[in-house]
């Protein structure tokens, strides 16, 4: 039985998110990328009132999973499958060897930037849960509001102009479906964020990237990422286009991974898989007080099922 990794996306930041890894040797050299980028350290920055702006979640989010990945790499068997939601299929990409980390956390501001710059304004994102993907769209296009990622049967994040989220959030609930708003301030993965796409397929261009050696599902059609070309078309389409995160999940457990163990910080991405596949031995590394406790689990996990 094989092991995925699963690198989080914004929402769960908090001042502690980076504790397991201070002081860390394997895990400086990413803290100190991080501290260049966003000029504070990162356990600074997670502390800090403004952790959920795009400028600072976002390299906040990609180095959380890979100093929480570099602590744990050499007591861990190689990821058969690494997938990340939203901006985690960046720090995906980087734990796969598609890009070392400083590259990472410098496309994270960058990808941060040109997301804010093209959105428009009074924009957000929530989560829709309780209805299924075909009256959720047709609430969607009466509205002007689009299908951000899909995470589930009745599960799904959608983005637009808040004023358009109101009415459709009305809508949705007079249905029986619950509303959550979320902590991001642009629409990310709709049409509203072409622009940024176009942008970012050109840093993707210039940047040093090449194929990942372990395979990464790409966001938007839970395809294996095989090429450079690959990786730079999934990581700009993903600003633009809908995450099928459902499917990427399916997939990677078609693909053979019944141990998986969500990176950085929260618990979301685990208690997903832990909800649709119950057969699985599914754990966040926040659930353990230090990584040793983190590592030793999944050893005896993937002894429990092989």
């Amino acid at each position: 039985m094989s092991l995925a990794l699963l690198c989080p996306g914004q929402g769960a930041q908090h001042p502690a998110m980076f504790d397991r890894v201070r002081g860390l040797a394997p895990a400086q050299g990413v803290l100190d990328a991080a501290a260049r980028v966003l000029g504070r350290t990162a356990c600074d920055a997670a502390a800090a009132d403004d952790r959920f702006d795009n400028v600072q979640a976002q390299p906040l989010l990609c180095a959380a999973s890979l100093a929480h990945w570099q602590g744990l790499r050499e007591r861990l068997p190689p990821p058969t499958v690494v997938a990340g939601y939203s901006i985690g299929e960046l720090a995906a990409q980087s734990i796969a060897g598609s890009l070392d980390a400083a590259t990472c956390l410098a496309l994270a501001g960058q990808r941060a930037r040109l997301m804010d710059a093209a959105s428009p304004p009074a924009a957000g994102m929530q989560a829709v849960l309780g209805l299924a993907r075909a009256p959720l769209q047709a609430l969607c296009s009466a509205h002007g509001v689009h299908i951000a990622i899909a995470n589930g049967a009745d599960h799904f994040i959608v983005g637009g102009a808040r004023a358009a989220l109101q009415a459709l959030a009305q809508a949705a609930h007079s249905r029986g479906a619950e509303i959550r708003p979320l902590p991001v301030h642009v629409p990310a993965h709709t049409p509203l964020l072409a622009r940024a796409a176009e942008g970012f397929a050109g840093a993707l261009a210039q940047a040093a990237l090449q194929a990942p050696r372990s395979t990464v599902l790409a966001g938007i059609d839970a395809r294996a990422v095989r090429d450079r070309a690959g990786v730079e078309h999934t990581l700009a389409a993903q600003l633009a286009q809908t995450i099928e995160w459902s499917q990427v999940m399916r997939q990677a457990f078609e693909r053979g991974a019944r141990v998986f163990l969500q990176l950085g910080p929260g618990t979301a991405l685990a208690r997903m898989v832990a909800s649709d596949y119950p057969c699985c031995e599914v754990r966040a590394v926040e659930e353990f007080q230090g990584l040793d406790g983190a590592a030793a689990w999944v050893d005896a996990a993937l002894g429990r099922l092989a």
